[in-house]
């Protein structure tokens, strides 16, 4: 079935799951994802029938995504989230399955202190493996700040991961 021809509910069902999984890597919680991809399917469905003639849905109602977490991350005046502080990590192999939950933890919890941008940009390259044509199609800017984006969040993380000691995340 091609996309223009698929209608609203179609298209929509077939891409409910890959959504929320994206909103809940760009927003780092269930409900704002769900939040999220409910405010993109609301403005989408009732602009489907321009939509469906894009040469790519998905990426303009990604972006939709994107622009709800903004708004609502503006609305709520959050500027700053607390991280919590990981000093004692491991600098080999996970040998205990907790360690590898507390540093898969703490990696998240750096993501979700980074700006709305960089965070939907780290999460695009890294999480939908989008390259950065792409994901400036998606966040609508230029790719040379999709690539300052990916490159700010990725030494915000490295900064936030490395451990004095050893240098190394």
């Amino acid at each position: 079935m091609r996309t223009a021809e698929a209608t609203f509910e179609e298209w929509a069902s077939a891409r409910l799951a890959a959504l929320v999984r994206f909103a809940y890597l760009v927003t780092g919680s269930q409900d704002a994802a769900e939040d999220a991809v409910q405010t993109a399917l609301t403005t989408a469905c009732a602009q489907w029938s321009r939509i469906s003639r894009t040469a790519d849905p998905d990426v303009y109602v990604r972006r939709m995504v994107v622009n709800a977490n903004i708004s609502a991350w503006r609305r709520s005046g959050r500027r700053e989230l607390s991280v919590a502080e990981v000093r004692d990590r491991p600098t080999g192999r996970f040998d205990d399955p907790g360690e590898q939950v507390a540093r898969d933890d703490a990696v998240w919890r750096v993501c979700e202190a980074l700006p709305p941008q960089q965070r939907a940009a780290v999460v695009l390259r890294y999480y939908e493996d989008l390259d950065y044509a792409e994901i400036a199609r998606v966040l609508e800017v230029t790719e040379a700040t999709a690539r300052s984006h990916v490159h700010r969040g990725l030494s915000a993380l490295r900064r936030e991961l490395t451990t004095p000691e050893d240098g190394h995340a």
